[in-house]
């Protein structure tokens, strides 16, 4: 199992903005995990970003430990029509990164009950906020510079034994399947000159052999953490751009499925008509 969370800080102690610290650890070592990172705010691309790194670099856990932040759970009373005949909320970008690699999930429901992962804060807050000091950190960039060389000599200090030597992390589905899963995703009409828009971003579909045309088409467009976009028709992939990296602003927080989008617009239809 794996706990994860943000903490906002003053980590620079005044020589920048309060930045918040992204990070995991491991609940049966107490290892810091690969993945943690500096941003301006807790987010959507902050977590997937956790996600991705230490999953490459571990492979996929179990069970991941939460609060119920609104990047990781839905906490808004908006129902769409569909979602009120299914009974059931569309998840937000992370709870669909995390279903999609089968990761259960456990929410806690105050502070107290992450006494773990707050214990770690606390210990950071001292260590780390000492590290950045020595080595002068003033942006993210250069903190997340030295945090990765603190975390190493972190774990050796502070990790232990796991109680059962039975490893529990199941492979990594590989690098490229875990970079577009741990994506922002979203839902798209084909255009009829054959291309989607995503943003400010055009992207063009080659036709397929034969000539054949995705105009009106259903697709799922996944905006990679580096930038890359790739469009998929059903589990093919039929188009990819280059972009720029996702913000911590980008984005929806709910992450729709192809199905949900045209049950509601067929429901939106049969109400018309």
């Amino acid at each position: 199992m794996i706990l994860w969370d943000g903490s906002r800080h003053d980590w620079l102690e005044g020589r920048a903005p309060w930045l918040c610290l992204m990070a995991a650890i491991d609940d049966a070592t107490g290892e810091l995990l690969p993945g943690g990172h500096f941003v301006d705010q807790e987010c959507t691309v902050g977590y997937l970003r956790v996600l991705r790194d230490l999953v490459r670099a571990k492979g996929v856990p179990l069970v991941a430990y939460m609060d119920r932040h609104s990047t990781l759970k839905r906490n808004d009373n908006n129902w769409s029509r569909e979602e009120q005949l299914a009974g059931r909320r569309e998840p937000t970008q992370v709870k669909r990164a995390l279903d999609d690699l089968g990761i259960r999930v456990l929410y806690a429901l105050s502070p107290q009950a992450k006494g773990r992962v707050e214990r770690l804060w606390g210990t950071l807050q001292d260590r780390l906020v000492s590290e950045l000091r020595l080595a002068g950190a003033r942006t993210a960039a250069e903190a997340n510079a030295v945090l990765e060389s603190y975390r190493r000599s972190h774990n050796k200090r502070f990790a232990v034994p796991a109680q059962e030597a039975h490893q529990a992390w199941r492979p990594s589905p590989g690098a490229d399947a875990v970079d577009s899963l741990c994506a922002l995703q979203y839902v798209r009409i084909v255009a009829n000159n054959n291309s989607v828009r995503i943003g400010g971003q055009i992207i063009d579909i080659p036709h397929k052999r034969g000539a054949r045309s995705y105009a009106k088409a259903y697709v799922v467009v996944r905006h990679l953490l580096d930038g890359r976009y790739r469009v998929y028709y059903g589990n093919e992939l039929i188009a990819e751009a280059t972009g720029i990296p996702p913000t911590e602003s980008t984005g929806e927080e709910r992450s729709i499925t192809v199905a949900v989008v045209k049950r509601e617009k067929a429901q939106r239809k049969r109400m018309a008509g």
